[in-house]
């Protein structure tokens, strides 16, 4: 395959191409926001909402970066997860009003990577005073976005997507040096169908990724 050089990345030697293959999409659609709205310095206190295949990279660059990270989620079964497996600093149950009340006002920014229908008023009053809501996922129907709480303390609501081929290659090679790599279930191709239908479902953890390679030799043979 040729292609123009301009539209190729390259892979430092000690990052797996498997594993990394969704950072092309998840990695930098959390790594983007991150440095483009100032939270990746140390110490900074970040919030990332959801713990599926962008939430669970988001935790890991920020941990990189040096930041506090505290996955917020309305699921407790992820708390395990989040504190044991990705090395998040702290998990708040989103649906607990004590803990959220109690963590109002700590956060520089949030990362929201929820595309299901989700009330965002709570999530903005964790944060502090010139706090950043940064929306990563994308919810069908529009969001009520509550206005007083954004006056009272200048903070800002924004969206993200992904970014450019140069941020990407920064965004690689960051990852190599810090061995950040997805969380990954490697499948053949025969098993498409079944791990769309697990997809349906959220099961799969974080991200199906296909070997080529391999289903490529098997169908040849």
């Amino acid at each position: 395959m040729v292609a123009n050089e301009r539209y190729i990345l390259r892979f430092p030697k000690n990052l797996p191409l498997d594993a990394s293959a969704p950072l092309l999409c998840a990695g930098i659609t959390l790594y983007s926001p991150l440095k483009y709205y100032g939270l990746a310095e140390p110490g900074k206190h970040i919030g990332i909402v959801g713990l599926g295949g962008l939430g669970h990279v988001g935790v890991k660059f920020a941990k990189a970066f040096g930041a506090k990270v505290t996955v917020i989620s309305t699921s407790t079964s992820k708390k395990d997860e989040a504190l044991e497996h990705l090395g998040a600093d702290s998990f708040l149950h989103s649906r607990d009003q004590e803990q959220m009340q109690a963590a109002q006002g700590t956060f520089d920014g949030i990362l929201d990577t929820v595309s299901a229908v989700h009330s965002i008023m709570p999530l903005i009053g964790l944060l502090k005073s010139h706090g950043k809501f940064v929306m990563l996922g994308a919810p069908k129907k529009p969001l009520e976005l509550p206005v007083f709480p954004l006056l009272m303390g200048r903070k800002m609501v924004a969206g993200s997507a992904t970014g450019g081929l140069k941020e990407t290659q920064e965004m690689i090679d960051f990852a190599a040096k810090h061995n950040i790599t997805a969380d990954i279930e490697l499948i053949p191709i025969d098993y498409l169908n079944k791990a769309m239908e697990r997809l349906v479902k959220g099961d799969v953890r974080y991200r199906f990724v296909i070997d080529i390679g391999n289903s490529l030799a098997s169908t040849n043979h």
